[in-house]
C-alpha cells in the first residue's frame, strides 16, 4: 500500500505499507463528558461541521485503457486522456453539444497510413471534443497490461517493475497543465492506477490509501486482479477507484471466473481506517462498499453472448466501412471480408433488405447485402431507423454478459451503474486501425470488454433495501404456501388494489439513467453525481483496445478552513467554561516520615515524598492519600512522566513501584494513564510507593554518583489538573557492585565513612576486606551450625545439606515468614559489611546458627556475583585458557599440577589471587565440616567411607557449579558452551578435591 499525499485534515495514521492488509482499529475514545483533552474539543467542533462546510463542484475524468504491452502507446495518452482527442463523431451516438467539423480533421485513411510508434496516432487537426486540461479537477487513469501479463515470468515476479509505470507517469505529467499533483498511485504487475489533482483540489484531499488484490494464477498472482485507491475529498466525501483486469475467455467457465475475480477484489481489498474530524475511526471505512462514491473501471473482459462473432463483426463493419473515403489497408480488409461473406451466401440484397437485417436481433443476417454502405435516414429518428448505428448497438447490448450478470445478481448488481453505451465495442481491433476488427486467424468477436461503472452510497442502499423487500415477500409467500395458499395474489381484491401502474418497472435491477439524485455521505453531507460524457476514443490506433473515458460532475460538501477556525475558537471558549464548572477537585496528602519532625502529614506542594536513607536491596515504603473533595466523581491515575533521553519511560522509574489499596477500573489496553481509579465524592484512596534498589547496574551508578534517586510522578485527574509529586531518597553507599581494585583501596571504617574510596594513608589491602570477612564468618558459622545440628538433630529429620547439595548457599524452599526473616538477616549482613562492623555479632539474640549461616552464605554468593570485574576477570580467564594445557594433556596432569598452573596465572593480579584463595579455602572447610558430621553419624566404617565419598563428590560438584559463574567472568559463550562451562567448574573443582 502506498500513499502519495497526506494533507493534515485528519488525525488518522498513514496508509499501511502492505497491499490488502487489514488495519487495526484503536479502541473507542472516551466520551467528551469525561475527558478534558484536545480530542473532546475536536469532537465538539465536529458536531458543528454543518456550519463550516460549503458546497463545491469538481469534474472527475476517469479513463481506462488496455495497452496490450505495446510500445508507443504512451505517446497517445496525453492527446486522448488529457486533450479529449480521438473521438469519432460518426461512430458514436452520443449527443454532442459542439459537433466536430469533420472537414478540418485528418481523414482515417491518411491517419492510419501516418501511424508511427514514435508519435501520437490521434488524427491531425483534432481540437479535442471532450473537456480536458484545467477544466478537470481530478484525473484518474487506469491502465492494463503495461507489461506482458501473458508471461508466466512476469506474473510470478516477487516485485513490480517500476520502469513501465515511470514511463506512463512521465507521459501523463507532460500533458497535464502546470501545478497538478499526483495524489495516489498503485501498480500490480501490468495494472497501473494513478490519480492527479488540480492545484486547488490537492490540499483538500486526505486519507489517501491504496492496495492491490491479485486474482490471477492460483487465485492470487497479479497477472489478473485489481489496484484500488481510496481518498477523502474536502474532509467529507470518501471516494474509491478500482482499476481491474478480470479473467479473459469466451467459455462459460471464463464468465464464472470473471464474477469470482470481482467478488475477490471486494472481499480482499482493505484500506487504513478513516478518521473523521472528531478524531474517531469512521465505522466500516476500510473496505469497498463503505465509501460515498465509487468508480470501477478497466478491462472487465465481459463478452457478447449468444451471437456468432462473425455476424457481430459484419454488422459493425457495415458502419466502420463508412469511415474510409480514400481507401487504405483497413478499407481493403473490410471490403474483402464483406465480399467473402456475400459470396458465401451467394446472393445480393437490396438496401431495404440490408436495413431490415441490420435491425434484427435474432441473427437472421444471412440474406443481408454485405456489399452495400449504410446511410442514416434524415427522415427517421435514429432509434427508429433500422440502418442506424444506434439500432445496431441496441440489438447487441442485450447479449452483453455484464448486463446479463447484473440482472441475474451474479456480479456488479449491488447498486453499480453504467452510462449509456453509445459507442462501438472497444475490443478487438487490428493495431493501427480505426474500424477493422480482428483480422487475424482467430477473428475474435467484438465486445465491450472495457467499462466504467459507478455507484453512490444511495445506490448501494437502494439495492440492499430491494433485497430486503424481496426476502420479505418470499418469506410471506412461503408462509402462505405453508398454510395451503399456493398463489398469494389469488384474491381478486388484492390484484385490483395492490397494482400501481405508476410504479410499474420501478424495481428493475438495471437502469441506464445517468442523472443521479443527491447522495447522503457517511458524515451526513449531501453529494450529487452527474455523468456528463461516456465514450470511447475510436481514432486512437496504438492498441487492440480503444481507450474509454467518462467525465463526471460531483457536487460535494467541503470543509472551509477559515470557517472551521472560527468555529474552533468559539467551541474552545465554550468548553473551557463548561470544564471549569464541572472539574473534579482532589486533595493529595503525603505521610511524612521524619524522625526529627512530629508533623505526620504535610501538603504535597511543600514537601513531596522523601524516602530518607535507602540501602541496596532494602525496600522502603511511603504512603499518599488522595481524597475526592469535589462534587463530582474523580478519576485518577499515574500517567507517563516527563523523562530525559537517558531515562526509561513510564509512570514511575524502575526503582519505584506504585500500588493502590483497591482494584483499578476497567481500562483499554495502551490508554493513558495506565491504571485508573474512580473516587466518589468524599471517598479517599491510599497509594503505596515502594522504593527498591536491586539492579546492580543502578547500584554502580549510584555508588559513582552517576544516578540519583530523584524523580517527579504525574498524578492525572481526568478533567482536572495534574499533580506533580517529587520523590527523592538519599543513597547510602554500598560495597556491592564495585570492583576488586576499588574494594582493596577502601580504608577501615567501611564504604559508608569513605564513599569516594579515598585512602589518605595509601593502604592497599591484599584482598577486599569484605570477601575476607564474609568467608571468615561463613567458616565460623558453618562450624557452629553443623555442631548445633549434630547435637539437636532427630532421627526422622533430614539435615539441610540433604535438602539441597548447594547448602548453605542455596537452601530448600521455606514458608513466607522464614523468607521474610532471612531477608532481614541478609540486610543486617550487608549493613555490617558497609559499616565495617563484625558480621557474626550483627544478628539478633536467639537467631539459630543455621539461619545465620544461610544469610551470610547467600550474601557472599550475591556479593561475588555483583563484583564489576569478578575475582577471575575476563582478562585473567582468557590468559588461563591460553596458558592451560589442552584437554588431552590435562588427563596426565595431577590435581596439584593443575592447581599450580592456575595459581601461577593468577599471580599477575595479587588481589584477585588472594580473593580466590579465600573463597576456595572457605569452600574446602565447609565441605570438610559437613562430611565430618556425616562420618560421625554412620554406623559402619565401610558405609561411612562410601557415604563420605559420595557426599563429598556431590558437594564439590554443586559448589563448583554455583561459584563458577560468580567467581569467573567469562565472555558470552558462542560455540562450545558446555566445554567452557565445564572448564570454569574445573578451575574451582581442582581446589575443592580432597
Amino acid at each position: 500500500m502506498s500513499s502519495s499525499l497526506r494533507p493534515n485534515l485528519s488525525p488518522g495514521p498513514q496508509a499501511r505499507a502492505t497491499p490488502g492488509a487489514y488495519p487495526s482499529t484503536p479502541g473507542e475514545p472516551a466520551s467528551p463528558e469525561t475527558v478534558s483533552s484536545e480530542l473532546s474539543l475536536s469532537q465538539a467542533v465536529y458536531k458543528r461541521r454543518a456550519e463550516y462546510t460549503v458546497s463545491r463542484k469538481i469534474r472527475i475524468k476517469v479513463g481506462t485503457w488496455n495497452v496490450a504491452a505495446l510500445s508507443g502507446t504512451e505517446k497517445d495518452i496525453g492527446s486522448w486522456f488529457v486533450g479529449g482527442k480521438g473521438v469519432s463523431e460518426s461512430l458514436s451516438v452520443h449527443p454532442f453539444e459542439d459537433p466536430i467539423h469533420a472537414e478540418s480533421i485528418e481523414d482515417v485513411g491518411h491517419q492510419e497510413a501516418r501511424r508511427r510508434k514514435t508519435a501520437s496516432t490521434t488524427p491531425l487537426n483534432d481540437p479535442g471534443f471532450l473537456p480536458g486540461g484545467d477544466e478537470i479537477g481530478l484525473y484518474v487513469l487506469g491502465l492494463q497490461e503495461i507489461v506482458d501479463v501473458s508471461s508466466t515470468a512476469e506474473a510470478l515476479k516477487p516485485y513490480n517493475d517500476p520502469h513501465p509505470s515511470r514511463r506512463w507517469k512521465h507521459a501523463v505529467e507532460s500533458a497535464l497543465p502546470g501545478g497538478y499533483v499526483k495524489v495516489a498511485e498503485q501498480q500490480l504487475v501490468g495494472l497501473f492506477l494513478v490519480i492527479y489533482a488540480a492545484p486547488t483540489i490537492a490540499p483538500t484531499i486526505s486519507d489517501v490509501a491504496t492496495t492491490s488484490v491479485g486474482t490471477g494464477l492460483m487465485g492470487y498472482m497479479g497477472n489478473k486482479g485489481a489496484v484500488v485507491a481510496r481518498i477523502v475529498l474536502g474532509g467529507c466525501t470518501r471516494i474509491v477507484f478500482v482499476d481491474c483486469h478480470l479473467s479473459a475467455g469466451v467459455e462459460k467457465g471464463n464468465l464464472e471466473r470473471r464474477d469470482w475475480d470481482a467478488s475477490q477484489v471486494v472481499r480482499r481489498a482493505r484500506f487504513s481506517p478513516v478518521y473523521n474530524g472528531a478524531g474517531e475511526v469512521e465505522e466500516a471505512s476500510d473496505s469497498i462498499g463503505s465509501e460515498d462514491v465509487a468508480f470501477w473501471f478497466g478491462d472487465l473482459n465481459y463478452r457478447l453472448e449468444g451471437m456468432p462473432g462473425e455476424d457481430v463483426r459484419r454488422l459493425l463493419m457495415l458502419h466502420t466501412k463508412n469511415e474510409y473515403w480514400d481507401g487504405g489497408k483497413s478499407k481493403r480488409k473490410i471490403d474483402a471480408e464483406l465480399a467473402m461473406h456475400n459470396s458465401r451466401y451467394g446472393h445480393d440484397c437490396t438496401e431495404d433488405d440490408s436495413s431490415s437485417h441490420t435491425s434484427s436481433s435474432n441473427h437472421s443476417t444471412s440474406s443481408a447485402d454485405t456489399s452495400m454502405t449504410l446511410h442514416a435516414s434524415e427522415a427517421l429518428d435514429p432509434s427508429s431507423d433500422p440502418a442506424s448505428l444506434q439500432t445496431t448497438l441496441a440489438s447487441l447490448l442485450p447479449h452483453d454478459q455484464l448486463h446479463q450478470q447484473m440482472r441475474k445478481r451474479k456480479a456488479f448488481h449491488d447498486g453499480w451503474r453504467e452510462g449509456p453505451i453509445d459507442f462501438l465495442p472497444t475490443y478487438k481491433y487490428d493495431v493501427g486501425s480505426v474500424g477493422m476488427f480482428d483480422s487475424s486467424e482467430k477473428k475474435r468477436g467484438p465486445s465491450w470488454c472495457d467499462r466504467i461503472l459507478f455507484r453512490t452510497r444511495r445506490d448501494k442502499q437502494a439495492y440492499e433495501d430491494r433485497v430486503h423487500k424481496d426476502e420479505s415477500i418470499k418469506k410471506r409467500d412461503d408462509e402462505m404456501k405453508a398454510h395451503g395458499i399456493d398463489d398469494p395474489s389469488a384474491n381478486e381484491e388484492d390484484v385490483l388494489f395492490d397494482y400501481d401502474p405508476a410504479n410499474d418497472g420501478a424495481d428493475d435491477d438495471y437502469d441506464d439513467a445517468h442523472d443521479l439524485d443527491s447522495n447522503t455521505t457517511a458524515v451526513g453531507s449531501e453529494d450529487k453525481l452527474h455523468l456528463e460524457y461516456y465514450t470511447s476514443h475510436q481514432r486512437v490506433l496504438s492498441s487492440d483496445h480503444k481507450p474509454l473515458d467518462a467525465i463526471f460532475t460531483l457536487t460535494y460538501d467541503a470543509v472551509d478552513p477559515d470557517l472551521k477556525a472560527k468555529i474552533h475558537q468559539e467551541v474552545a471558549r465554550e468548553l473551557d467554561k463548561a470544564e471549569n464548572e464541572r472539574r473534579p477537585a482532589v486533595t493529595v496528602i503525603v505521610d511524612h516520615h521524619d524522625e526529627g519532625n512530629n508533623n505526620s502529614a504535610l501538603a504535597i506542594d511543600r514537601e513531596g515524598v522523601d524516602f530518607g536513607d535507602v540501602r541496596f536491596d532494602s525496600p522502603r515504603t511511603r504512603h499518599i492519600t488522595v481524597a475526592n473533595t469535589g462534587r463530582v466523581p474523580a478519576t485518577i491515575g499515574f500517567t507517563d512522566r516527563i523523562v530525559t533521553s537517558d531515562q526509561a519511560a513510564g509512570a514511575a522509574p524502575s526503582w519505584l513501584d506504585i500500588s493502590f489499596d483497591r482494584s483499578c477500573d476497567q481500562q483499554q489496553p495502551g490508554s493513558e494513564p495506565h491504571d485508573i481509579y474512580t473516587l466518589e465524592p468524599g471517598d479517599a484512596a491510599n497509594v503505596h510507593l515502594t522504593l527498591h534498589v536491586s539492579d546492580l547496574g543502578l547500584v554502580r551508578n549510584l555508588n559513582e554518583a552517576k544516578a540519583h534517586l530523584e524523580d517527579v510522578l504525574v498524578l492525572r485527574i481526568h478533567n482536572g489538573r495534574d499533580y506533580f509529586i517529587p520523590v527523592r531518597a538519599r543513597w547510602l553507599q554500598s560495597s556491592f557492585s564495585r570492583s576488586v581494585d576499588e574494594l582493596v583501596r577502601l580504608p577501615e571504617g567501611g564504604v559508608r565513612q569513605h564513599p569516594t574510596g579515598d585512602n589518605a594513608n595509601g593502604v592497599k589491602w591484599s584482598a577486599p576486606r569484605e570477601i575476607f570477612r564474609l568467608t571468615e564468618a561463613a567458616e565460623e558459622l558453618t562450624e557452629r551450625a553443623v555442631a548445633e545440628w549434630g547435637m539437636r538433630c532427630a532421627d526422622d529429620e533430614k539435615p539441610p545439606w540433604e535438602h539441597h547439595t548447594g547448602w548453605p548457599f542455596i537452601h530448600a524452599p521455606t514458608d513466607a515468614d522464614s523468607e521474610k526473616q532471612k531477608n532481614k538477616l541478609k540486610h543486617l549482613v550487608r549493613e555490617a559489611l558497609d559499616t565495617d562492623t563484625p558480621i557474626v555479632e550483627c544478628f539478633p539474640a536467639g537467631t539459630s546458627s543455621v539461619l545465620r549461616l544461610e544469610a551470610v552464605a547467600e550474601t557472599l554468593l550475591s556479593f561475588l556475583a555483583s563484583l564489576s570485574d569478578s575475582i577471575i576477570t575476563a582478562a585473567l580467564w582468557a590468559e588461563l585458557l591460553e596458558t592451560s594445557a589442552p584437554a588431552s594433556k590435562k588427563k596426565s596432569l595431577s590435581i596439584e599440577e593443575e592447581r599450580l598452573e592456575i595459581l601461577d596465572t593468577l599471580t599477575s593480579s595479587p588481589a584477585h589471587s588472594t580473593s580466590f584463595t579465600f573463597v576456595t579455602s572457605m569452600l574446602v572447610k565447609i565441605i570438610a565440616e559437613i562430611v565430618a558430621v556425616v562420618s560421625s553419624s554412620s554406623s559402619s566404617s565401610s558405609s561411612n567411607n562410601q557415604q563420605r565419598v559420595q557426599l563429598r563428590g556431590q558437594l564439590e560438584d554443586s559448589y563448583a557449579s554455583l561459584f563458577s559463574d560468580a567467581v569467573i567472568r567469562a565472555p558470552p559463550p558462542a560455540v562450545g558452551t558446555k566445554e567452557r562451562k565445564g572448564r570454569r567448574e574445573r578451575v574451582l573443582k581442582v581446589f575443592l578435591c580432597d
